[in-house]
């Protein structure tokens, strides 16, 4: 098996920053104006993940049109409060350290709109950590992360898919990974459990920043056992 990778590619929320706040905080609020009471906080975790118009509709099976409403008052709260309740899980600053001293390039990959991405890299002054960031445009309802994946791909001018990993935490970077024809790694100190993670294809687990570093630098072997059981 391959030792290390030249090229990691990061998802943002629940991966790199610990994101539920500012997103609970801003879907209770579009809730609330379409007339639904939150009354457990913690089920809209569900909104972690998925694109923001995805959650309305499948959750709530909101219409195009309602849909898009509750995304603009969604956005409207993020943008001036949520987006700076999201703080960096303990070890990522030093995981990103050290995978750049080691000659690692970086990139992100986020379902959330590129523009809040800059915002929230900037706020945690991490933004110079990566080579590119690959989002979608505000203006995108749907954002598949197959294609998200392949165009970081691109932008670092990967040649061989071999040298290359997806790290996330939710079954989505998994399928972005594998319809990109890379490895993955999923972490458990997110928003997904080792189950979702493992039957999305996830290549090895990782419980901390630290074994993501060691994963990706030493190579996946050190992470096969966790992978093959789903020992958290």
């Amino acid at each position: 098996m391959q030792k290390g990778f030249s090229y990691v590619l990061f998802d943002l929320d629940g991966t790199l920053i610990q994101s539920e706040f500012g997103i609970i905080d801003s879907a209770v609020y579009a809730l609330e104006k379409c007339g639904i009471a939150v009354e457990d906080r913690s089920t809209l975790k569900k909104f972690i993940g998925p694109p923001v118009y995805t959650s309305f509709t499948e959750f709530y099976g909101f219409d195009e049109a309602r849909a898009l409403q509750a995304v603009a008052w969604y956005r409207e709260y993020y943008e001036r409060e949520g987006v700076y309740a999201a703080p960096l899980y303990d070890g990522v600053r030093q995981m990103l350290t050290e995978l750049k001293a080691a000659g690692k390039k970086l990139a992100l990959v986020t379902s959330k709109p590129l523009e809040m991405a800059e915002v929230v890299l900037a706020h945690h002054g991490i933004r110079d950590f990566f080579m590119t960031v690959s989002a979608p445009d505000k203006k995108e309802r749907f954002s598949i992360k197959e294609k998200l994946t392949a165009a970081a791909l691109d932008a670092l001018g990967v040649r061989d898919k071999r040298d290359a990993v997806m790290v996330g935490d939710r079954r989505f970077d998994m399928e972005g990974a594998k319809g990109a024809s890379i490895a993955a790694i999923g972490v458990l100190y997110g928003y997904g459990s080792a189950e979702e993670l493992l039957q999305a294809g996830a290549a090895a687990l990782a419980r901390t920043p630290g074994e993501v570093t060691a994963l990706c630098t030493e190579g996946l072997a050190a992470g096969t056992a966790a992978a093959q059981t789903g020992d958290e």
